[in-house]
This record gives structure tokens, C-alpha cells and sequence, in this order.
């Protein structure tokens, strides 16, 4: 491989899995190019790299929501990559028209009933949420989540505005529990009987019927069921070249390994979450069952994130 062998490329990565770096291993025993890998969250990835500009060691920026891949495509920090291997794997939804990034795994955002609480019967959209009859029922994460902004926004492109809020005012009004500043502590209340319905992240509860934080926090999940709203909204992670990226041929063959169907399987796996096409070999995803996407770019979610956030600060989401 000669100069191959000499080559490194720098990752800023919003992921945070340890199966990941497994498989930046796998891609360097295959290609010869070590991975620099930097995890944090992605936010501070973002300014970081405006920070550092044409000094930056990153290569890859590798973030975990459409909106986030739209805000560093939007501030110039990500550079377009032709590729046909990408063109093949990765569908049109799922990447910029631009080229600038790529979703690398799906995420779908669903309900979770406490059934012992709330018949899960009951709801069959995210405008079910909006029930009076759910009055003191319904659990929130705050508006700060980036999942909650990507879902209020998809609500705005498929309802409109108007309905919109009117959605989320009507949520709003259902919540009396304090909002929650992350999934798991949310799915915890909903086990434990404090709520009877919230919205979370599959792999969030993937984690937890895993087994990965402990039986106490198992048994709490198993009590549990998944809704999978019609239509569910899908989001993604995913990566893009840097703009002053040192090495791009490197750093796209590494994004062109983890959209591939042996690299993504993997990277979908490290997280209990779905592959770019299909639902993946994770036995707990496939036991929740099957979804039917709302049919959303991830670049029309990205779009409308500011709208998003007005919408849910002017109806209650705290």
C-alpha cells in the first residue's frame, strides 16, 4: 500500500459508541488510513470547527441529526463530494442535493405507552399526543432536543403551521411533569408510572430492553409499548467532508466504508438503530415491529429548524 499506510485522517464525531471506533479499526486494517478520532457533542463540534477554520485537523464531521448537518452545511463548514459508490447506497432522501453530507443510519421517533396508564389503541399519529383525554399523562423532552425540533418541523412540512401549533399547544397543555433533558430518564418515568405516554428515540429504549444500564432499568422498559405513529417521522445520523479537510479522498473512502452495506450494518448495529435501507439483523428493533416513513427529506427537516423552534416557543414547549 506504500503511501496508504502513511495516511490519517481526523474525525469529529457527535456519535459516542464504542462499537464505532471497532469499526474505524475494521476500515483502517482494510484501507491502511488511521482514524483521529474526537467525540463530543455536536454543537460544540460545530463551533469548534468554525473556531479553527483552514487549521483544522478534522477530515469528517460526523453529527447525529438532519438539522445539525444542515446548520454545519449552511455555515460552509462542509465541502461537496461526488461519489458514485454514495449515489448507489445512500437514497435521495437521505443526503444533501449539494453532496455536502449524507445520513449514515435512520433514528424513528415514536410513542411510548405505559399500557397499565394509556391504551396504546388510542393513538395512532403524533396528533393523538394532543388528546385532552391525555391531560396529565404526557411526558416531555425539552424544546433544546434536537429529535423534538426535527419532529415539530416535520409536523410543520406535512400539517402547516397553523395546525401545527395548534398540535403542539394542545400537547403542551397535556404535560404536568417537569420536561426531561433526555430520553432515557423520560422512559425511566414512564416505566416507573410517573407518565403514561412520552416520545423517545427507538434505540434510547434499545438500549435499556438490552440490558446495557442494568435489570432495574430492563424490567422498567419491558413494561412498556412501542407505537410507531402512521406516519413515523424518520431522522438520521450522518457525515460530511470537511471544508479545509487535509485529506479529502481519504476522508470520503472512509464515508463511502460506513454507508456501505458491511460498514453501515455495523454502524446502525452500534446503536440499535435502522440502516440506511431496510430494518437491519437488531432483534429488539425488529420486535418492535415495522414503520411506515412519513416520506420527509432529511434536508426539508434541516430546512425548517428555525421555524421548528419559534413554532414550539410560542406554544408552551418548554
Amino acid at each position: 500500500m506504500g503511501h496508504a499506510e502513511e495516511t490519517s485522517i481526523g474525525v469529529y464525531s457527535g456519535r459516542h459508541y464504542n462499537s464505532d471506533q471497532k469499526l474505524y479499526k475494521q476500515f483502517t486494517a482494510k484501507t491502511g488510513i488511521q482514524v483521529k478520532l474526537l467525540e463530543a457533542k455536536d454543537d460544540s463540534l460545530i463551533e469548534r470547527l468554525r473556531q479553527e477554520g483552514k487549521n483544522t485537523p478534522a477530515d469528517v464531521l460526523v453529527l447525529v441529526d438532519a438539522a445539525r448537518l444542515e446548520r454545519a452545511a449552511s455555515l460552509d463548514l462542509l465541502q461537496p463530494a461526488r461519489s458514485a459508490a454514495l449515489l448507489r447506497t445512500v437514497p435521495l432522501s437521505l443526503r444533501d442535493s449539494k453532496g455536502r453530507w449524507v445520513g449514515l443510519t435512520r433514528r424513528v421517533r415514536v410513542v411510548l405507552v405505559n399500557p397499565a396508564l394509556v391504551n396504546a389503541a388510542s393513538i395512532r399519529t403524533y396528533g393523538d399526543l394532543a388528546n385532552p383525554a391525555l391531560k396529565g399523562k404526557l411526558c416531555l423532552r425539552d424544546r433544546k432536543s434536537v429529535y423534538n425540533q426535527s419532529l415539530v418541523a416535520s409536523q410543520i412540512l406535512i400539517r402547516g403551521d397553523a395546525q401545527a401549533s395548534r398540535w403542539v399547544k394542545g400537547m403542551t397543555s397535556n404535560v404536568s411533569q417537569p420536561y426531561f433533558s433526555s430520553d432515557i430518564p423520560l422512559i425511566r418515568a414512564l416505566g416507573s408510572g410517573q407518565c403514561g405516554v412520552g416520545l423517545v428515540n427507538t434505540y434510547y429504549l434499545a438500549r435499556l430492553l438490552n440490558g446495557e444500564s442494568g435489570p432495574a432499568d430492563r424490567a422498567l422498559a419491558r413494561k412498556l409499548q412501542v407505537v410507531f405513529p402512521k406516519p413515523a417521522h424518520v431522522n438520521i445520523s450522518g457525515a460530511g467532508i470537511t471544508r479545509y479537510a487535509k485529506n479529502p479522498q481519504a476522508a470520503l473512502k472512509l464515508i463511502e466504508f460506513l454507508a456501505s452495506p458491511v460498514g453501515g450494518k455495523g454502524y446502525a448495529e452500534a446503536n440499535h438503530e435502522y440502516p440506511l435501507k431496510g430494518y437491519g439483523d437488531d432483534a429488539i428493533l425488529k420486535g418492535m415491529g415495522r414503520f411506515q416513513a412519513d416520506g420527509l427529506s432529511a434536508e426539508q427537516l434541516g430546512s425548517r429548524n428555525r421555524d421548528a423552534v419559534k413554532l414550539m416557543e410560542a406554544n408552551g414547549w418548554l
